[in-house]
C-alpha cells in the first residue's frame, strides 16, 4: 500500500467543540486526497473520544489515559505517522486542506528545509505574537527582556511578507519532513509544556534542516485553549526553560539563567506591587 503524501496529527486535551470543528475545516478535502488524519486525546475527560470518532469514521483515533504533555502527546501520533510530510496542528487552529497543501508543497520546494511553519494569525486577523523566535540565549533573553522592561516592543516583527528562516517555530502548527525526523529523533517528553518546539527546531538544524516561518500562507489559532492556569503556566515555563538550559548549554549558562531569571521576577514584582500602590 502507498503511503499518504500527508499525516496530520491533531493533538487535543479537553477541547471537544474545538477538535470537532479544527478537523471538519480541512477533512472532507484531506480524506478525498489519501491524507492520514490522527486525533491523539491526550487523556480528556469531555467525551472527545465518540464525538471524534461518531463524526469523522476515517480519523485514526488514539487516546491516552493521562495528559502527557505536548510532546508526549504528539509522539503517540508521530510513531503511527506514515505521511512523507507531517503536520502537527493543535485543536485551536483552523486550517483549510488547499492552505496546508500549498505550506507541503513550499517546503518540498525548499530541498533544505526541514520544518516550515504557515503564518499564524488570531482570530481577528493580526499575526500571532511568538509565532517563531531565536535561540533563547543569554544574550537574547537578556535584550528581550530588556526592552520588555523599557517597553521598546518586542524582539521580532510578526508581520514578515515573504519567507524567513527562523530558529524555531510554534508547535501549533507545523509542518516536518519524515527525513527530518527519523534523523533528529521524536519530540523530547522531558518537556511537559513550553520549549519542546524550540528543542526539536535546534535538532533538526543540528543535523542540517532549515527552519522556515512562510508567511504567504495563513491559518487561524484562536490559542490557549489547553492552557493550565497562570501561575502553573509560568512555572511550566521557566521549568522547560531552565531545562532547556540545562540540555544544550551546560551547567555555567544554567546557573546565569537562574539568577537573570530571579532578578528578572523579582523587577516584575517590584513593578507589580507599585502599579497596586497607584491604583492603576
Amino acid at each position: 500500500m502507498l503511503s499518504p503524501p500527508i499525516t496530520v496529527i491533531v493533538l487535543t486535551y479537553n477541547t471537544r467543540n474545538l477538535v470537532l470543528q479544527c478537523v471538519r475545516k480541512f477533512y472532507p478535502r484531506a480524506f478525498s486526497l489519501g491524507w492520514q488524519i490522527i486525533v491523539v486525546d491526550n487523556g480528556s475527560t469531555d467525551d472527545t473520544a465518540s464525538a471524534v470518532t461518531e463524526t469523522f469514521p476515517a480519523v485514526e483515533f488514539i487516546r491516552s489515559d493521562r495528559n502527557l504533555g505536548f510532546a508526549g502527546g504528539n509522539n503517540l501520533g508521530l510513531r503511527q505517522a506514515k505521511g512523507r510530510t507531517i503536520i502537527l496542528m493543535n485543536s485551536d487552529v483552523l486550517a483549510e486542506a488547499e492552505v496546508l497543501q500549498a505550506s507541503a508543497d513550499a517546503l518540498w520546494a525548499r530541498p533544505d528545509t526541514g520544518v516550515l511553519s504557515p503564518r499564524l494569525l488570531t482570530p481577528d486577523g493580526k499575526p500571532q505574537p511568538f509565532a517563531f523566535g531565536d535561540d533563547p540565549t543569554l544574550g537574547y533573553l537578556l535584550l528581550r527582556g530588556l526592552k520588555t522592561l523599557l517597553g521598546l516592543g518586542p524582539m521580532h516583527r510578526w508581520d514578515v511578507e515573504h519567507p524567513v528562516e527562523v530558529g524555531w517555530v510554534s508547535g501549533a502548527c507545523m509542518l516536518v519532513r519524515r527525513e527530518a525526523v527519523e534523523q533528529a529523533g521524536l519530540l523530547d517528553e522531558r518537556f511537559f509544556l513550553y520549549f519542546e518546539d524550540n528543542d526539536w527546531c535546534l535538532r533538526m538544524r543540528e543535523v542540517g534542516w532549515r527552519v522556515v516561518y512562510d508567511p504567504r500562507f495563513a491559518v487561524v489559532h484562536l490559542g490557549g485553549a489547553s492552557l493550565p492556569e497562570r501561575s502553573l503556566a509560568n512555572r511550566l515555563y521557566y521549568q522547560s526553560l531552565i531545562h532547556f538550559y540545562e540540555k544544550h548549554y551546560g551547567p555555567m549558562a544554567t546557573g546565569a539563567l537562574r539568577l537573570f531569571l530571579g532578578m528578572y521576577r523579582a523587577r516584575a514584582l517590584l513593578d507589580a506591587a507599585r502599579r497596586r500602590s497607584l491604583g492603576t
